[in-house]
């Protein structure tokens, strides 16, 4: 915590102000205390976020729909004033460190009886969330507190707010994203529509981190974007998972989002909140916390207005409230089946051994994980260095076929670091009418070269197109360039920008068909194409293109009838151009007459004093024309 600064206010609404505690794309975060003496978390709402009404309507929304969860498994609301010129919301401080602290700083991986006891925990408060209408969106190891109690979750429901409104293109803060790249969803990668799945699957990647010490798809230091590519094509490494939680964590991890059980059935499967549920290092450091909050809290004085303020020992924690004999949400039948068939399993394997209440994992055997105290993971929270050099790590693309101004053929390539052995690189590969993604095997690495093996293809568009790529040799020729070969096939690769955001802001927004009199005449109006650019990481659908025409029929006359047609192109290349791969047909848009086209790059420029967004195929042709809208 940080002293108050001048600019800060003493009090926002009934609450005193002690200190900072952080900032963030939402606004600022106070430490306060009530006339009562309770402690709570004052947020108070940027500037420029409560300028817009639109925010403000979101936020009030989600306040209210935070009051309804009651503070099960999360912190209390205990006052708000969305109307407010800087709209603010108090929530109960959680007196204890995050789970992200615990692991990642100073105890390490949890023994599996804490790992079951948090799960139950969270999978409660996510119960009482989803009921509430809320989806959390970024639930991860630092927005989960410890306390005695059990774990409270924070941070959810106002950056729902926010994601609105930057849906809706008003807000371009710092900040307006949700979710975090290592703790996200397939659903959430892909742009999909976000559900209460969602938070099942980031519960799944939370449960890993607190067994193992690590993400099981890696983290943001091996690049954004591999790592995202890895959450929605790759199985999750759950190296060192004890086998009595291995089950449990592989179905909340489930790619499809209706293979995942919901929250409702895991608490129904699990024990509640064992007391003490937390190893005796950590309740340790519990008590520490509360006594560094306490001098704090002392440090700053008497209230305002002569009143002195009466210490609380750890705060006032709202203890977790038990769920009713019967769940509020009715599991869906193909998911219950599913758990259910799992857990027979397991009741038959532990027959000869010990019974567990978990899903089983078939594949693992003994019990390895055992309770390790501060600094003594035995490796289970650390990969191997790896071999790559630091030159090579990050993302290269390069023309294998054309050349810069007008590509035939591309290829992209983003490196992270790994052991020999390890798919360790992710590969993008465009031609005229297909888009091939994978990853490739590390053979070996040296200062000036490294060498790929065998691939996986991931995605195929046109689907089944693709092969396995071939081996490929890069050779650093300088810190921006390097050559390429793959048998026969040579190219120059230069640096390129990595990330969930890495379209130039030059494309994005919606283009219009430039107006072709010339060739349509009087009834030009009725042929229009749209092409919406939007935001997103390589291997995302970042354009959709929409046509629509009137039918011609048999004789060639133009009827009144109306052809639409509406397709998407997954980003594939982010150079001096925007490289897409072919377009792929929306449900719905099966009309015969609908266009099919191929891979495509995209260049702006600027005609008549307008910008001009230019798609030219992959083949000899003109390129389509658009004005921005």
């Amino acid at each position: 915590m940080d002293p108050l600064n001048a600019e800060d206010p003493v009090s926002i609404g009934p609450f005193r102000l002690i200190g900072r505690l952080g900032v963030g794309g939402m606004g600022r975060v106070f430490l306060a205390r009530s006339a009562g003496g309770r402690t709570v978390a004052v947020k108070v709402v940027h500037s420029e976020l409560a300028a817009q009404e639109e925010f403000r309507r979101r936020f009030a929304r989600e306040v209210e729909a935070l009051e309804r969860v009651g503070g099960t498994g999360t912190a209390p609301v205990l006052g708000s004033d969305t109307s407010a010129a800087a709209p603010w919301v108090a929530i109960g401080y959680v007196p204890g460190p995050s789970l992200r602290t615990v692991v990642g700083d100073e105890y390490g991986p949890l023994p599996p009886a804490t790992v079951r006891a948090l799960a139950s925990g969270l999978a409660r408060a996510l119960v009482h969330i989803h009921a509430a209408g809320l989806v959390h969106r970024d639930l991860k190891p630092s927005n989960v507190l410890l306390t005695v109690d059990g774990p409270r979750l924070i941070d959810f429901g106002i950056a729902r707010a926010v994601d609105t409104v930057a849906d809706g293109g008003g807000l371009t803060s710092t900040g307006a994203v949700v979710g975090s790249p290592g703790f996200m969803s397939p659903e959430q990668v892909r742009g999909d529509r976000v559900t209460p799945a969602s938070d099942v699957f980031c519960l799944g990647s939370v449960l890993a981190y607190a067994a193992t010490g690590r993400s099981p798809f890696g983290t943001a230091d091996s690049g954004v974007h591999a790592t995202m590519f890895r959450i929605a094509h790759d199985e999750p490494d759950l190296t060192d998972l004890a086998p009595e939680l291995s089950g449990l964590i592989r179905a909340c991890l489930a790619k499809d989002p209706e293979a995942r059980p919901s929250a409702t059935e895991i608490v129904e499967t699990l024990p509640a909140v064992a007391d003490p549920w937390l190893p005796a290092d950590v309740l340790a450091r519990l008590g520490r916390h509360a006594a560094r909050l306490l001098e704090a809290e002392a440090a700053t004085g008497p209230a305002a207005g002569g009143a002195s303020v009466a210490a609380v020992g750890a705060g006032d924690p709202t203890p977790a409230t038990p769920l009713p004999p019967t769940a509020r949400t009715v599991p869906r039948p193909r998911r219950r089946t599913a758990l259910v068939a799992a857990l027979a399993a397991l009741a038959v394997a532990a027959a000869a051994t010990v019974t567990y209440t978990f899903w089983p994992d078939p594949d693992t055997g003994g019990d390895e994980q055992k309770n390790r105290g501060k600094g003594r993971t035995d490796g289970v929270s650390a990969r191997p260095a790896g071999i790559v050099p630091g030159s090579f790590l990050g993302a290269w693309e390069g023309v294998i076929q054309g050349t810069a101004d007008h590509p035939r053929e591309t290829a992209r390539i983003e490196i992270t670091q790994g052991a020999a052995g390890a798919k360790s690189a992710v590969y993008v590969q465009v031609a005229e009418a297909r888009l091939c993604m994978g990853r490739s095997r590390l053979v070996s690495a040296d200062e000036d070269k490294v060498v790929l093996g065998e691939s996986d293809v991931t995605t195929s568009v046109p689907a089944q197109r693709c092969t396995p790529a071939a081996h490929q040799t890069l050779t650093l020729r300088s810190p921006d360039v390097l050559e390429w070969t793959s048998g026969a096939a040579k190219a120059t690769f230069r640096k390129a920008p990595t990330g969930t955001a890495v379209v130039p802001a030059r494309y994005l927004g919606r283009w219009r068909s430039k107006p072709m009199t010339e060739i349509y005449g009087d009834n030009d109006d009725r042929y229009r194409t749209e092409v919406t650019v939007t935001q997103g990481p390589i291997g995302t659908p970042v354009v959709r293109i929409t046509d629509v025409f009137p039918r011609v029929n048999e004789a060639g006359e133009i009827t009144t009838d109306v052809v639409s047609c509406a397709s998407t192109s997954v980003l594939a290349g982010v150079g001096d151009l925007l490289v897409i791969g072919p377009q792929v047909r929306e449900p719905g848009s099966t009309d015969s007459e609908c266009p099919s086209n191929g891979s495509s790059y995209v260049a702006v420029d600027t005609w008549e004093g307008k910008e001009r967004l230019l798609v030219y195929p992959m083949v000899d042709a003109e390129p389509g024309e658009f004005l921005r809208l």
